[in-house]
């Protein structure tokens, strides 16, 4: 079935059902997911998804959003209406958008005990359910306070699908309160990857999964959802998380290697009824993306090369607002690298326990790291008057097409083709289209031309 017939096979929800069970057929189609909070690269994933007419997948992390608010400040029901305003300022329709929620369990409040943590896991799973959102990654890999034996070696799987099983309860007990015909949530499970946020560093590519292992957790789930009466949710399983051998650390990306991952290819459709969910995906080249979504890879996540291309994006700005208005009078810098700097340095939790080296190593990582943790720092407040600054002082004084081809090429390119506005939003979102559309069409998602921002 070819994209455009999914578009109309009915809700979103629907189509994101029917594209995976195309992907099992072995057609090469797939959903990325985008797993970020930041307003330019929700609205630029919003273009993308209103130009192409494909399903778009937000999720947002139990770090970024949670019932007491997360770095975000947002609850889930404060999230779905940011999304939603979003999507009507980009002419998106609402129904349009699946809302999911990515590593929701215990690892917010993993320094409590079990049961302290998992109650509020489950609460944070319930108020997602409740929000809009539908797809939920249930995952409780991580060890809590009380847990016995050795930290640096995974929780035993008994453990780990109890509790994924607690949470989807929760849901499911949520899904019971919303209105008649509301769609039932779906579910990931698995994790097979960092702690949230979290990435590995510059040493050798992560092991791959062995089916032997990846089989005995869907079994031992399986029984689990079963003893616990939840065997209509455990059908609404619709992926599993396993590593692919796919990371990246602050300079280097580990490339997928589909002859590595080839038992995990075959395993698809003997052995599991679902697809695999595939993270951090981020910066693989064009054809990698494609070889995941071939090899079963159906969902792929996408975040911190999102928000990279955002800052690359907001520092070309800067560079060129310092040629512009060098000696002009009457006009203020935005000195926006400066003051994300500041941030960073003023509050380093988000970034001081994932770079490593020297002074001059740990500047460089905080600007231009692949992990990109700088994107914690956007919305605070200095940081984003800076950045309204910046766009104020380049809308008042736009950049000279040469100016632009030296810092922003592809974009003056579209900008003398008529095809995009030189203006500081445009250039932002056209920046993050660049990532969006390998994406795109790494799932089958293929423009008649380039998308532009407007």
């Amino acid at each position: 079935m070819a994209s455009k017939e999914l578009a109309r096979s009915g809700t979103a929800a629907d189509e994101l059902v029917a594209t995976l069970e195309a992907n099992r057929r072995g057609e090469r189609l797939g959903v990325f997911s985008v797993c970020s909070a930041n307003r330019h690269v929700l609205q630029a994933s919003m273009q993308i998804a209103r130009d192409r007419q494909c399903l778009l997948l937000i999720e947002s992390t139990s770090n970024q959003v949670n019932q007491f608010g997360g770095y975000t400040g947002q609850t889930p029901r404060d999230f779905v209406q940011f999304v939603r305003n979003l999507a009507a300022e980009e002419r998106l329709p609402f129904d349009r958008i699946l809302l999911g929620g990515d590593h929701l369990g215990p690892h917010v409040w993993r320094k409590e005990p079990s049961a302290a943590a998992m109650q509020k896991a489950c609460e944070l799973v319930r108020d997602s359910v409740l929000a809009g959102y539908t797809k939920i990654h249930l995952d409780a890999s991580m060890h809590c306070a009380d847990d016995p034996g050795d930290r640096h070696r995974p929780l035993a799987d008994e453990v780990v699908s109890t509790r994924a099983a607690a949470m989807c309860a929760a849901a499911e007990a949520a899904w019971q309160q919303l209105p008649a015909g509301t769609a039932k949530p779906f579910y990931v499970i698995g994790t097979e990857v960092p702690i949230p946020g979290g990435e590995l560093g510059e040493g050798a590519a992560p092991a791959v999964t062995k089916p032997a292992d990846l089989q005995r957790t869907i079994e031992i789930a399986g029984d689990v959802f079963a003893s616990e009466g939840l065997q209509d949710a455990w059908q609404r399983v619709i992926a599993i998380v396993v590593q692919p051998g796919v990371e990246f650390g602050d300079n280097s990306v580990f490339a997928y290697n589909a002859g590595r991952a080839a038992q995990l290819a075959y395993f698809v459709p003997a052995g599991w009824h679902g697809v695999y969910e595939a993270h951090s995906t981020d910066y693989q080249t064009a054809a990698a993306l494609e070889d995941l979504v071939r090899d079963h890879f159906a969902i792929l996540k996408v975040g911190p090369w999102l928000t990279f291309a955002f800052r690359e994006a907001v520092f070309a700005l800067q560079a060129m607002e310092n040629e512009i208005i060098a000696g002009r009078s009457g006009v203020t810098p935005s000195h926006i690298a400066e003051e994300l700097e500041r941030a960073m340095l003023a509050n380093p939790q988000y970034w001081k326990e994932y770079y490593r080296g020297d002074e001059q190593a740990l500047r460089l990582a905080r600007k231009y790291s692949y992990s990109d943790r700088c994107r914690y720092y956007w919305t605070e407040p200095a940081v984003a008057q800076a950045l309204d600054r910046l766009c104020a002082n380049l809308a008042a004084h736009p950049a000279p097409a040469s100016l632009l081809s030296q810092f922003l090429p592809r974009q003056a390119e579209q900008v003398r083709e008529g095809a995009l506005a030189n203006a500081p939003h445009a250039l932002i979102h056209s920046k993050i289209h660049e990532v969006l559309s390998v994406y795109a069409g790494a799932c089958g998602s293929h423009a008649a031309g380039d998308i532009h921002a407007q």
